[in-house]
């Protein structure tokens, strides 16, 4: 009698097992809502969703931007537990009324994946122009993509809820374009050694943090913990996330004096 109760007990075990991964590796999305930075009006939502084989999926819908623009967009945080969030004005350091690039990052953190339409998405690629969405003619911005688990970095579906999904590009004296009558020069392009790119191309337009739901047992919502810490050294942002910005920034200046445009 007891060796049939042990017999009978063993498919059911067997079940139990075999049904865990398929529960523990069932697709997990989770949910961001996009808030206007630097007055921009803009706003959105994206969803990330992590796919049972590893691969990301992301879909942003953004209206409210600069129309007929390219808007860089990216991942950005850490894997490492950082307390990073999406800036408030008080990030403002310099006083002209907008958060900068620069001011924004020890904030949000470096860029994690630039959110390409097309080929690479490391941060190398943080502003290929050329890859980059585009708003329509009335500032809507539409975005779908899967990115393969084998490119994404190290951490990257297990630390989701630690990501930030940040558009950058305004429109601060409010002609429909970006220009050098905003803000004046990119001071992040001017740091380069590059001119003529305008602030107004690399200043955040929309940021926003993963809330809402749970990515495996990773729960998802507020900000990392981590150590404790609010802020960290941005030196090494500034050196990869800040010049990947500006990666493409001059086919940017050259597309627009080649089509006329100030």
């Amino acid at each position: 009698m007891k060796l049939a109760r042990t017999l009978l007990a063993v498919p059911a075990a067997a079940a139990i097992l075999f049904a865990v991964p398929s529960a523990a590796f069932a697709d997990e999305s989770v949910h961001v809502k996009l808030d206007a930075l630097n007055h921009s009006g803009a706003s959105g939502a994206a969803t990330l969703t992590a796919l049972s084989n590893g691969d990301l999926k992301i879909s942003i819908r953004s209206t409210g931007l600069v129309p007929n623009a390219p808007h860089a967009q990216h991942l950005h945080g850490s894997t490492e537990g950082m307390d990073f969030h999406c800036p408030d004005m008080s990030a403002d350091k310099d006083g002209n009324g907008y958060v900068s690039t620069e001011e924004g990052m020890p904030d949000y953190g470096d860029i994690f994946v630039s959110l390409t339409t097309k080929g690479d998405t490391t941060p190398k690629s943080g502003l290929a122009v050329d890859r980059m969405p585009t708003a329509d003619a009335k500032g809507n911005l539409s975005y779908d993509r899967t990115i393969p688990g084998a490119e994404l970095p190290a951490g990257t579906i297990t630390h989701l809820k630690d990501l930030h999904v940040v558009e950058h590009g305004i429109d601060a004296n409010k002609n429909g374009k970006y220009d050098l009558a905003g803000l004046g020069e990119s001071t992040l392009a001017k740091a380069a050694g590059l001119k003529g790119i305008p602030e107004e191309v690399t200043d955040p337009a929309v940021c926003g943090m993963v809330a809402g739901a749970a990515v495996g047992s990773v729960p998802v919502g507020g900000v990392a913990t981590g150590d404790g810490s609010t802020r960290h050294d941005s030196t090494p942002m500034y050196a990869l996330g800040g010049v990947a910005l500006l990666g493409a920034a001059g086919v940017f200046l050259a597309r627009r004096r080649l089509t006329g445009q100030s």
